[in-house]
């Protein structure tokens, strides 16, 4: 029995030490979410084969569990090598001091503290003139770059040409002038029941879309205090508010309809702001008698096409990474026109860099053409690791106007004191105390 338990043990360790990586083997952990996690592990093995003895470990997570799991990790120093952060998260961890300056400028002499060489946009793969500006701009910060667009989208106009020709008109809207004409003469083709445009009350960005076309920034005085009072806010929030009272949109949240895609088929509603992955959505969702005729068009500004907000994910390397200089190998890897090209072939998800929409089958999509025009146009919402609670604040102030007859003055004012006074005074103190010191 003594010699049998040694033989079992020999062979435990043999699989053990078969299993364990190889002691010269460098690991690179990359956090992702959604389905781009699930897809991207078909491009790492081609990194791995380019690079031998390095291993890319990626960990898909839940998209809802990513924001509170990075904070865990950063409060516990277990951060990952790499990680898919949605733009809007760059600012909150840039201001943390959890991700890596990429910029040449940040990295002067290629010291060791980084680990990456000076000037590496300079002598990279990775080209900003190549990138659409607001996107690019996303993930910059006081003037720093800290991560890279992997993939980007912004909401814009999907519409029902049947229904916009029935209402007599032959394209779609191209500003608010011929949008407010669109919409009264649908809905007076549509009936009581039926609308010109769906504006979830539970959602955020329709108002946002609206609001960031204007000249006026959402946040003054280098985004320490509320601007919802200004002249573009408020131009917006009463173009909003003008649907809800002219019964264009019905007073619902997007949990209040079975679904977007049934309704939209159905005639339920003819225009609907949202964004690239419904492309695919609706291409297979709606019947195939409404197939062909709907559309996708540049979202309307007050004299033209007026652009949104830009959105997507980037590659970011955290600080504590140990392999920086390898990890942002991974990044350009990711990000080179072939990579990104593929990338949309598995999700869907459009290109981050213009040379890849040229060869990526995106130059013949009609559906896709518009998001193309509207991201030359797109701006970075603000860069403050409070702007996603002051975005759920307004939409709450919207729906008290249109739900609850408050007054758009009212709002905006009552807006401003609750960014002001609650969310962005911490802000404000912390920057004051850095100046006093």
């Amino acid at each position: 029995m003594a010699g049998f338990a040694r033989i079992v043990a020999w062979a435990s360790l043999f699989a053990l030490c078969a299993c364990a990586p190889a002691s010269n083997e460098t690991t690179l952990k990359f956090w992702t979410f959604g389905p781009e996690g699930e897809a991207v592990g078909g491009l790492l093995r081609e990194f791995e084969q380019a690079h031998p003895g390095v291993r890319v470990v990626a960990q898909n997570l839940p998209l809802t569990a990513m924001h509170e799991k990075l904070l865990t990790a950063f409060a516990g120093d277990a951060l990952p090598d790499l990680c898919q952060l949605g733009n809007t998260w760059i600012p909150e961890f840039a201001v943390l001091g959890a991700l890596e300056e990429l910029s040449s400028a940040a990295v002067p002499g290629g010291n060791e503290r980084t680990g990456i060489p000076a000037g590496l946009l300079d002598k990279s793969s990775i080209h900003p003139e190549d990138y659409f500006p607001g996107i690019w701009d996303t993930n910059v910060v006081d003037g720093k770059l800290y991560g890279v667009s992997w993939y980007v989208d912004t909401r814009l106009l999907f519409y029902r040409k049947d229904l916009l020709a029935t209402a007599g008109f032959d394209h779609a809207p191209r500003d608010w002038d011929e949008w407010r004409r669109a919409m009264a003469a649908i809905k007076k083709n549509q009936g009581a029941d039926r609308y010109a445009i769906f504006l979830p009350l539970n959602e955020f960005e329709p108002l946002l879309n609206l609001a960031i076309q204007q000249r006026d920034p959402l946040l003054r005085d280098g985004g320490t205090r509320g601007n919802f009072e200004s002249a573009g806010f408020r131009r917006a929030l009463d173009f909003y508010v003008e649907a809800f009272r002219e019964r264009w949109a019905p007073p619902m949240s997007n949990t209040q309809i079975a679904n977007v895609w049934d309704e939209f088929g159905k005639g339920f509603f003819a225009f609907y702001i949202t964004g690239p992955w419904n492309i695919g959505e609706f291409r297979h969702r709606l019947p195939a008698d409404v197939q062909g005729q709907w559309g996708t068009a540049p979202l309307p500004g007050a004299s033209g096409p007026g652009g949104g907000a830009a959105g997507g994910s980037s590659l970011a390397i955290f600080r504590t990474s140990k392999n920086k200089q390898l990890v942002w190998e991974l990044i350009e890897f990711l990000s080179a026109t072939k990579q990104q090209q593929r990338f949309y072939a598995l999700t869907g998800d459009l290109p981050a860099r213009r040379s890849a929409w040229d060869a990526a089958g995106l130059t013949d999509d009609e559906y896709a053409q518009a998001f193309r025009t509207q991201l030359e146009l797109v701006k970075p919402t603000p860069k403050v690791p409070e702007w996603e609670r002051i975005a759920n604040e307004m939409q709450l102030a919207a729906e008290r106007v249109v739900r609850g007859g408050e007054s758009a003055e009212t709002a905006s004012r009552a807006l401003d004191t609750k960014v002001d006074d609650v969310i962005l005074a911490k802000r404000r103190s912390l920057l004051a105390k850095e100046v006093q010191r």
